[in-house]
């Protein structure tokens, strides 16, 4: 961030001014939306809508993946006309964020409308966010990732817990409120651990009976109240391979839509010495086995190598680029690599 103290006097005063960097300039612009309902109503007139029906964002196939439509207000206001709808709908959309010309962008679920028209109307399709994470670029997935969180956040949290009556959320939906007795509710994630166990020499990786086949990942588990990330790391291992962690670092951070909204935080970790046989508990997994550094690094090139478990010989892979259990075992791999002799 760039900083300029100008003196100017007048009426014996100084004056100091402090150019800010763009993405303060964007933060505070997007806190003022939060804050200021009026604010955000001005800045849907400018701004640009994504569209969701039952949480499924609208997309259109291209070369080489998928784009993501978005529309003007006016757009969006003609195409409600056009099938029913009064414009008053597009306050139920959230907003996500903003360019760096404070262009607001926002997310609109319009489940309540005939699916097969609106695509046909839209020239795109209504996909299923999951199914199309390998199509979309980093920038299109965080924002969805964002959007369809806060809409289901909405959609699930629309009555007061203590009184049961209806929540009214503000304008840009960073919050809901229960009219009745002034509660205040913000929408939430829930920590998840994630964490790549090492030997040293080799990485455990597992698998659950709900994921495709043949992929393994590394180990992951939601916090429990009142632990730390380093306990809930600690448990984890313990509860779903029976070994005993020796140290543990932090690497990075992900928000995760699916199938709620999660932080994951993953982590590095090397086993106690000697702690080397794995215990699974099949309650919570399928299989889990150690992987050499060659075998990890021929699947992160998606040649598929073998692995051997229950007497059987089968292909496996690894989570795809966007998952943050990808940048973990290719993080292992790029320091196993630089601790090989030469």
């Amino acid at each position: 961030m760039s900083l300029y103290c100008g003196i100017a006097f007048k009426r014996k005063s100084f004056w100091c001014y402090r150019l800010l960097s763009t993405y303060v300039t964007k933060t505070r612009y997007l806190f003022e939306l939060k804050e200021d309902d009026d604010a955000c109503k001005k800045a849907q007139q400018t701004g640009a809508f994504y569209l969701f029906h039952g949480l499924a964002p609208l997309l259109r196939t291209a070369e080489h993946g998928y784009l993501v439509p978005r529309l003007s207000l006016l757009e969006l206001e003609r195409l409600l006309g056009k099938f029913g709808q009064d414009a008053q709908r597009v306050e139920d959309s959230v907003l996500i964020g903003c360019s760096d010309q404070h262009e607001a962008w926002f997310a609109l679920d319009l489940a309540s409308l005939p699916k097969p028209e609106m695509e046909t109307e839209l020239r795109g399709s209504f996909t299923e966010l999951r199914k199309a994470l390998l199509k979309l670029n980093s920038m299109d997935s965080s924002l969805l990732f964002t959007a369809q969180a806060l809409l289901r956040w909405h959609d699930s949290h629309q009555f007061c817990s203590k009184s049961g009556q209806p929540t009214k959320k503000n304008m840009a939906g960073s919050k809901r409120v229960c009219p009745s007795n002034k509660i205040i509710y913000y929408p939430q994630m829930a920590p998840v651990v994630i964490v790549l166990v090492s030997d040293g020499a080799r990485c455990l990786l597992a698998r659950q009976s709900s994921f495709p086949k043949g992929l393994y990942s590394a180990l992951a588990g939601f916090c429990d109240i009142g632990e730390r990330i380093e306990d809930a790391v600690r448990r984890e291992v313990a509860e779903e391979v029976g070994l005993e962690l020796e140290s543990l670092q932090y690497s990075a951070s992900q928000h995760w839509p699916f199938p709620n909204s999660s932080l994951m935080i993953a982590c590095h970790a090397i086993v106690k010495p000697g702690q080397t046989e794995i215990q699974v508990n099949l309650k919570e997994l399928e299989a889990a086995a150690w992987f050499s550094h060659d075998e990890v690094v021929t699947a992160l090139r998606g040649e598929s190598p073998y692995t051997q478990q229950q007497n059987k010989i089968s292909p496996f892979s690894l989570p795809p680029k966007l998952a943050i259990a990808h940048h973990l075992i290719k993080e292992w791999v790029e320091k196993q690599a630089c601790s090989l002799p030469a």
